[in-house]
């Protein structure tokens, strides 16, 4: 994986260690330029502040905004992203959907400029789609349980950072993409348009732009189960208005950050069951379905103020505003009917999760306190979310409003000495969850629930070190917890038993993850290598389990996972890199509370073992060529085993998929040119076979080969 260096070092950004709180890993994928004695200085920002790479006791992964387009190239969809340059990341659903989508085995939170996408209350898994991928900049990802952002990031965090204009003068990008399959309906094309401003101090940057996705085919020719309910990308039609202003006073800086994006099903489509038993398939015909086609709706808002030189200090400080929308199709299930509507088995509906959040972040850095080397990072966070899940066609409340209230101070140290690096600190999480009296859905069995509130408190704490024991070497030791609840409107929502309140719920108990890692990085003026090992454990997780009617119930039982993940790349000449990822890990959970640690967990919480392998060529000043495959590995679990009614045996028949883009820049713009599965090859997706194996209707192919064009020109 090719890494650039993002942002140069300087005494203000370096000293800015903003409460690395939990960082697990920091195998560093940027190398050094051809030709020279040593690598460059690398900085980082992936958290709240930037710091050089070779200090941070943990793996950070850094995608740059090359990588990101020729990625986005092939395949406009983010998660496919995440998971090409990714080691811990699983395999992409290809849907609106994110179910399935973990990072090591449990899940991230998600943030767009420090603002939290992720809902981990209600959690819908719809957060994948909340921008436009041509306003991103980079993605940074930390890998492993982290509480230095707050709620949520039990699996990491992964921080899309958006464009900012770095050149003086004004300049205006228009940005096409166009992709098919050769058939009628499988045109997918994208414009956008943007602006950027900068004059001294102050700086503005507005994107605007209109998507729109046809139907796919797979390896066989055969169209694509379109995914009706939980949301698909295709047959639908999107657009985002993005803007972003700051001005810069001396050592200080305001800044504003705006994003409308909405993205909706175009309802053409209905979907055709497979043929299990036959290995066909879901598929899709022409159509109308029943109800409103699913759609998200994001609203994303973030006031930032920087001091750069308050009581011999950094200050931070960033207000945001956050609202989100995720309506999904129309089903007939049976939690959704209720005789005093209408006849049983007759009544469609629609589900609805909405939320509003309202935060604050400040953190103040001191860097030379009291000695030397010694660095000290304060600061508090607070955080309000209010999700709730309603009956989109009835009007009923599935999941009540859920108050949630945090506010947690932290603390970090930070000691340089040599070459060694070490830190630990403790954030202090306060935390509440109100709930008012409400009744479950008839199919519960119309149980009322009294209302009350839920407390936590926890400190959860990160200690760690980075020894640079040689020129370009060094190694590394890490421990840190993550903070995070169960997904509490899954838990509410399904309460069928009488006379139960919200404050004696066990279930609501928080989870507390700790993460330890270990591992060693190399960097060379033509290369890199790191590999490392973790050591993931949550004494009272959380882990779904469908029943034989297909509901989803959250069991509340330890969960571990453990892995190793590597990556490496070699530039043997200054126009040729060769790259490669490799990550294999194993999770596993308990039937019950104190029940033997042998289960394996499923795809709805982990990938398959994964290696992703590919090469960059500059067969011209002005062209590249990237060539990629990656490989999953088969995955037989579970054989014979069950809970209650659910059945947890999954098998995966792993598959290679190979991709390859070509850009070129020219006097009339920067074209390019990509093949998504380069081969054609037919295979039927990691979660649609391990999870959804016996559902006719969500079992899905993976898109066959797929031709994309792209043009961008500056003005």
């Amino acid at each position: 994986m090719n890494k650039k260096n993002l942002i140069k070092p300087t005494a203000a950004a370096v000293s800015l260690a903003c409460m690395l709180m939990a960082n697990a890993t920091a195998q560093e994928q940027v190398p050094g330029q051809a030709g020279e004695d040593a690598p460059a200085t690398v900085v980082v920002t992936a958290t709240r502040t930037a710091k050089a790479i070779d200090k941070i006791p943990g793996a950070v992964s850094v995608i740059t905004q090359q990588e990101l387009a020729t990625q986005y190239l092939i395949a406009d969809d983010p998660s496919q992203a995440l998971s090409t340059y990714v080691p811990g990341y699983a395999p992409s659903r290809q849907k609106m959907t994110s179910t399935g989508e973990s990072l090591r085995g449990r899940q991230p939170l998600i943030l767009f400029d420090g603002i939290p996408q992720s809902n981990p209350l209600r959690a819908g898994m719809r957060e994948g789609y909340f921008a436009d991928s041509a306003i991103i900049e980079r993605i940074e990802v930390i890998n492993g349980a982290s509480a230095m952002q707050g709620m949520g990031a039990t699996g990491g965090i992964i921080n899309y950072i958006t464009k900012t204009p770095r050149v003086e003068g004004t300049r205006y990008t228009v940005n096409t993409r166009f992709a098919s399959q050769f058939e009628s309906d499988s045109l997918d094309w994208k414009t956008g348009l943007t602006l950027s401003h900068k004059a001294g101090d102050f700086d503005l940057l507005a994107f605007a732009s209109v998507q729109r996705r046809g139907m796919g085919y797979d390896g066989r020719g055969r169209r694509l189960g379109v995914d009706a309910v939980q949301g698909d990308t295709m047959d639908s039609h999107g657009n985002d208005l993005f803007l972003k202003m700051g001005k810069s006073f001396g050592d200080q800086r305001l800044q504003l950050t705006l994003n409308r994006f909405d993205l909706a099903g175009d309802g053409d489509y209905r979907s055709m069951p497979g043929t299990l038993a036959e290995g066909v398939p879901t598929s899709s015909v022409p159509g109308t379905p029943i109800g409103m086609p699913p759609r998200n709706k994001v609203r994303s808002a973030s006031l930032d103020y920087r001091h750069h030189n308050l009581g011999g200090g950094s200050l931070s400080a960033q207000l945001f505003g956050h609202e989100f929308s995720a309506l999904y199709g129309a089903t007939n299930t049976a939690t959704f009917q209720d005789v005093a509507i209408a006849p049983s088995g007759s009544l469609w509906d629609q589900s609805q999760v909405v939320t509003d959040k309202r935060g604050a972040r400040i953190t103040w850095v001191r860097p030379d306190l009291w000695v030397e080397g010694l660095e000290l990072t304060a600061g508090v966070d607070w955080l309000q979310d209010n999700p709730q899940q309603r009956l989109a066609g009835t009007g009923r409340t599935w999941v009540p409003e859920l108050k949630f209230r945090s506010l947690a101070p932290f603390t970090q140290l930070e000691y340089e000495f040599g070459p060694l690096t070490v830190r630990g600190g403790v954030r202090y999480e306060d935390a509440k969850l109100d709930v008012d009296t409400y009744t479950t859905l008839a199919a519960y069995g119309s149980r009322r629930v009294q209302g009350g509130s839920a407390e936590f408190t926890k400190a959860v704490k990160n200690i760690g070190a980075v020894w640079r024991l040689a020129p370009g070497w060094s190694v590394f030791a890490g421990s840190s917890e993550g903070f995070g609840l169960p997904d509490a409107g899954l838990v509410l929502r399904g309460v069928a038993v009488p006379n139960q309140s919200v404050s004696s719920l066990i279930s609501l108990q928080p989870i507390v993850t700790r993460n330890n890692e270990v591992g060693i990085n190399w960097r060379g003026a033509n290369g890199q290598f790191g590999l490392s090992r973790y050591d993931s454990r949550s004494k009272l997780g959380s882990v779904i389990r469908i029943t034989s009617s297909g509901i989803g119930l959250v069991e509340r039982v330890p969960t571990t996972v453990k892995g190793w993940e590597a990556n490496a790349e070699w530039r043997p000449a200054r126009a040729l890199s060769v790259f490669g990822t490799w990550a294999t890990l194993d999770g596993k959970t308990a039937a019950t509370q104190g029940a033997p640690m042998d289960l394996d967990l499923g795809a709805r919480s982990q990938g398959p073992d994964k290696a992703v392998l590919g090469a960059n060529w500059s067969f011209s000043p002005k062209a590249q060529l990237r060539l990629q495959a990656t490989h999953l590995r088969d995955r037989d679990i579970n054989i014979g085993r069950r809970v209650g009614t659910s059945k947890l045996e999954e098998h995966f028949k792993g598959y290679t998929l190979a991709d390859a883009a070509v850009t070129w820049d020219s006097a009339y713009g920067r074209f390019g040119l990509s093949l998504e599965n380069l081969f054609d090859k037919y295979y039927v997706g990691y979660y649609s076979q391990s999870a959804s194996s016996v559902d006719p209707n969500a079992t899905y192919a993976g898109r066959g080969r797929t031709l994309a064009l792209s043009w961008t020109r500056d003005f």
